[in-house]
């Protein structure tokens, strides 16, 4: 009984290696976040001119 109540590392996942989900969403997050820092540069660069 005592095997099942180990706590499971990081090794035993895959080698310590990020969740998929967790790798798809800061992806995700990344080109949402580009996205809206250019549209802010092009909302000021046109109200600029």
């Amino acid at each position: 009984m005592s095997e099942k109540s180990a706590p499971v590392t990081g090794e035993e996942r895959g080698e310590g290696k990020f969740p998929k989900g967790l790798v798809l969403r800061l992806f995700a997050y990344l080109i949402a976040g580009h996205l809206f820092a250019g549209f802010l540069y092009l909302l000021f660069a046109m109200g600029a001119k």
